[in-house]
């Protein structure tokens, strides 16, 4: 996993959330309440800290070392990257993947990023497993295993996770690539962390047993531990696991090197493939993360873009509509970093307007002090934000953690956010000024490939000749281990006696026009979580109509009678919340989340914008607008365009058949009257629930609810039952996408509802065969294989049959294998009984996902509302885990043969069809092949 090109794409792609200031309120935020922690360093360098936390049945453990991507040897980028994925393979004492066997199969989770500067492993488990997360710990710590093997296999599977996240996503490349190639001179960060190709080939495993003795060490290490464990105990453990490791004597490498001041502004132009809109990215260099400037420099970024009130939502996206999304994104560092504002242009706009609006945005800040409300918005902003990155073991671990590798101090964080509310008007005009000067800037302008151009097109942008690298040194004599034999080898130590897990406990009462109303007491922080359900959603949708519920829901939040779509948006950003509305299959929803001392304005808010929307006609435009855009970029990812194909081809027009959001054709056909007819039929207080979660009594929530809901009248509309659920026949389906960098495989069939009495066994069979890590899918085309990165299944049960569907991405010619693959472990299944241990493991998976779904305030707001949009009782989540323990093999078996049979399935790929077709064409020689270009995804036959 990466971390500043998953950042980045994260922000660039998904959709934004709420916009711009009103006066803030006039009390002042309640301080956060620094995490306690203990701290201690071994006699071999190790540092420890442990955080205490007896609520949780859970404890995360995180061991954080000080190499990442900033470290990789000359010639050798996206080391670091490659050398997190063999840490998970075999050490002295555990067998390849055996990770997963100590952290999934007993209901926890782990997995690990690679940084500039850090790579990071974590794990959270059952409390009663820590001893044995020590043990493993320290063990890949002192005696990793590197064998030829799996050194190339996951060499593979890093490549496969280049060609995914880099070649076939859009604007991969500009994130991974070209945004730290620009961004420095001389300084190794200008490496993206993925590497290249040819890099990794010339990898050998010398050069990986090398890296791990320079770096891998215990003076060059944090472990955190976070969560229910005894502190004398703990002590005990890492004592005897930890302590033992030897302090090599050979110092550890460091990067020293100084980006010289830029004083020249760069600018490039380049065209890449499969670029649905034009984008334009600035960049500014910033000083280290602890400098002092450092808190001024965030509050900055929060102004920017921190949600729908930020200047550059409302300037670009929201005002003048040029932008299809605009966001900022500080890169902050253990050395030099960068502040990044970005903008993904709207259908028509060009890249260079985008760049005039996004110089204009950065010269206000320079030029004028930012208002008193604003100021006052941006840190509520992020305090919120750091309230909730505590609610879990984890977030509370991963913040002392980062705070002692980024800056060298385990209470940086919370010394920061002091800064932070100490920062003045004056400190982010002076920040801006000193460094988002014209003459500082880095300019990308990324286009879409020109088709028709006979000169080349682009400008270069790589990795500059006089960035300073050094080849890896071996530190001397270098032990080459292997796995232990089995008499010699050292079992991790059982678990403890288990601590019981709680479900949320729920109170419930009504209002007397109808309205439900749930409350779940969550006392740990000052938050809250309103969560407000309707029944009605996209499976709702007229066939010509898809997306109308997705945009009636959309729009929500864009004015009332009361208030503009400004107005919302500052209101509630300046409690530093935040609010959301959405459409699933099922159900709308809006959600609010806050300080639980703000709980009385943002319930307030939140009623006028589900009880008086106007959907006004400028605004549905915008939003339209918007949606469109948001469409034609999904649509240029082979994986998304794969899952809208194959539920297509297996639900066909049944309702959850058509794309949720809309394709370009039925958002344009969506008048004001059908978002309307779509608000009236889905929002009314007789089928709405009021869900609030947090710091609150149930005696306050009801008040908040009468308060709010009690005067609300509406009754909803009698309308012709919807489509019935017609099938049909399996088809196989090549969508052809020259140039895709990945190919999208899904393999889809109709399922079952959520209420059917076979939804245990059969999350249990779907968990199996793609749930996790450890799936039979996962197992058989990542890890054996190395054909993807990733591999998994589905289960989509809803108030109606959703879809089954089987999927991962790999290289254009592994598609043929990968669908044999996925369709003979379907098969395999239903032909023959899981093992009782397997069986085990699996449950474990479903038992420990829905105990970490209700860890935090959004969490358990969203597992209540999808159980009420459903129809389910709430009593059944108490009876979760009995339900799901309760399936045997049989029952297993049993549903796989009947929901996993690959006879009712459709296959579908999205690639580079010259590429795999011919072999594909061998098993299918009745193969559909539609161009990408002209495939219509507003009708069931896919043309």
């Amino acid at each position: 996993m990466l971390s500043r090109a998953a950042l980045l794409l994260g922000a660039a792609l998904l959709p934004l959330t709420a916009a711009t200031a009103q006066p803030a309120p006039t009390t002042p935020a309640p301080a956060i309440k620094p995490i306690a922690f203990t701290e201690r360093t071994l006699a071999n360098g190790l540092r420890v800290y442990a955080i205490r936390d007896t609520t949780t049945p859970n404890v995360s453990v995180q061991v954080w070392y000080d190499v990442g991507s900033k470290d990789d040897p000359a010639g050798r980028s996206g080391f670091a990257h490659m050398f997190e994925h063999l840490m998970f393979k075999a050490t002295r004492n555990l067998v390849s993947e055996q990770f997963d066997r100590l952290t999934e199969d007993v209901g926890g989770n782990n997995n690990a990023s690679t940084n500039d500067d850090y790579t990071e492993y974590h794990e959270t488990i059952p409390a009663n497993h820590l001893q044995r997360l020590l043990f493993a710990e320290a063990d890949r710590m002192a005696a990793l295993v590197v064998e030829p093997k799996s050194f190339a296999s996951e060499r593979d599977v890093v490549k496969e996770e280049l060609r995914q996240n880099t070649n076939a996503r859009p604007y991969g490349k500009l994130f991974s690539l070209y945004f730290p190639a620009v961004s420095y001179t001389r300084h190794p960060y200008a490496r993206g962390t993925i590497g290249s190709l040819d890099n990794l080939e010339s990898a050998q495993i010398d050069d990986v047993r090398a890296f791990h003795a320079t770096y891998y060490r215990p003076d060059n290490a944090v472990l955190v531990v976070s969560g229910n464990f005894d502190a004398a105990q703990l002590d005990a453990w890492v004592d005897q696991y930890f302590a033992k490791i030897k302090r090599p004597t050979t110092p550890i490498p460091r990067v020293t090197v100084t980006e010289p001041e830029r004083t020249k502004a760069t600018h490039y132009v380049v065209h890449e493939a499969n670029t649905p809109l034009p984008a334009v990215m600035i960049s500014y260099p910033i000083p280290a993360d602890n400098h002092p400037d450092g808190p001024a420099l965030s509050v900055l970024n929060a102004v920017l873009s921190q949600g729908e009130s930020s200047r550059l939502y409302e300037s670009l996206v929201y005002r003048d509509q040029l932008a299809q999304s605009a966001e900022s994104v500080l890169d902050s560092k253990q050395g030099p970093g960068n502040l990044a504002v970005f903008a993904i242009l709207a259908g028509g706009k060009t890249a260079a307007a985008g760049e005039t609006a996004l110089r204009r945005e950065v010269a206000k800040l320079r030029d004028t002090p930012v208002s008193a409300a604003e100021l006052a918005e941006a840190k509520n902003e992020i305090l919120t934000g750091a309230l909730q990155a505590r609610e879990t073991a984890e977030g509370k671990g991963r913040t002392i953690a980062s705070s002692v590798i980024i800056d060298g101090d385990a209470r940086a964080a919370d010394r920061q956010l002091a800064a932070i509310g100490r920062v003045t008007a004056a400190d982010v005009q002076r920040v801006a000024a000193k460094y988002l000067r014209d003459q500082r800037s880095a300019t990308i302008q990324y286009l879409p490939e020109d088709a028709t151009a006979k000169a080349p097109q682009n400008d270069r942008i790589e990795v500059a000749d006089s960035v300073v690298v050094t080849p890896l040194v071996a530190p001397g004599k270098i032990e080459v281990v292997t796995p232990a034999s089995a008499a010699d080898r050292i079992a991790p130590p059982p678990p403890a006696a288990a601590i019981a897990a709680a479900a949320p406990v729920t109170h419930e009462f009504a209002l007397a026009n109808g309205m439900r109303v749930v409350v779940v007491e969550k006392h740990d922080l000052p938050l809250l979580t309103a969560l407000l359900v309707a029944q009605g959603g996209a499976a709702d949708d007229r066939p010509d109509r898809a997306g109308v519920n997705s945009l009636a829901a959309d729009l929500l939040t864009k004015g009332t009678t009361t208030r503009s779509a400004t107005q919302i948006a500052r209101q509630i950003e300046a409690l530093g919340g935040s609010i959301s509305s959405d459409a699933s299959w099922d159900g709308s929803s809006i959600e609010v989340t806050v300080k639980s001392d703000q709980a009385t304005p943002a319930l307030a808010i939140l009623a006028d914008v589900a009880r008086n929307p106007v959907f006004a006609p400028a605004e549905i435009e915008r939003a339209r607008a918007q949606t469109i855009d948001g469409v034609q970029v999904a649509i240029k990812d082979p994986s998304q365009l794969a899952g809208l194909v194959a539920a297509r081809a297996a639900l066909g027009a049944s309702p959850y058949g058509h794309p949720r959001s809309g394709t370009p054709m039925s958002l344009k056909a969506i008048t004001a009257s059908d978002i309307r007819a779509a608000y009236a039929k889905a929002w009314a207080p007789a089928q709405a629930t009021l869900v609030i979660v947090g710091d609150v009594t149930p005696a306050r929530a009801k008040a908040l609810a009468e308060a709010n809901f009690a005067s609300w009248k509406a009754s909803v509309p009698v309308g012709p039952d919807g489509p019935r659920q017609i099938y049909p026949a399996p088809r196989v389906v090549v969508v052809d996408m020259p140039g895709a960098g990945q190919a999208g495989v899904v393999v889809a069939r109709p399922g079952i509802a959520r209420s059917d009495p076979a939804y245990y066994p059969a999350a249990v069979a779907n968990t199996v065969l793609g749930g996790g890590f450890s799936s039979r899918l996962n197992q058989e085309i990542r890890i054996k294989r190395g054909l993807a990165y990733g591999a998994g299944s589905s289960l989509q049960a809803g108030r109606l049959p959703g879809v089954v569907a089987a999927r991962t991405s790999t290289k254009n010619p592994s598609a043929p294998e990968t669908v044999s693959i996925i369709l003979a472990e379907m098969k395999r299944l239903g032909a023959e009984p899981v093992s009782a241990a397997e069986l085990d493991t699996r449950k474990a998976v479903l038992v420990g996902n829905f105990g970490r779904a209700t860890e935090t305030t959004g969490g358990i707001a969203g597992t209540v509302g999808g159980y009420v949009v459903q129809g389910l009782p709430l009593s059944e989540l108490g009876q979760y885990t009995q339900r799901v323990s309760a399936v045997d093999p049989a029952a297993v078996q049993a549903a796989a043969a009947k929901l996993l049979d690959p006879a009712a399935a459709s296959v579908v790929v999205v690639g580079d069809a010259k590429l795999f077709l011919p072999e594909l064409r061998k098993a299918y020689p009745n193969v559909e092949v539609i161009g990408a270009d002209v495939l219509k995804l507003d009708s069931a036959a896919l043309r």
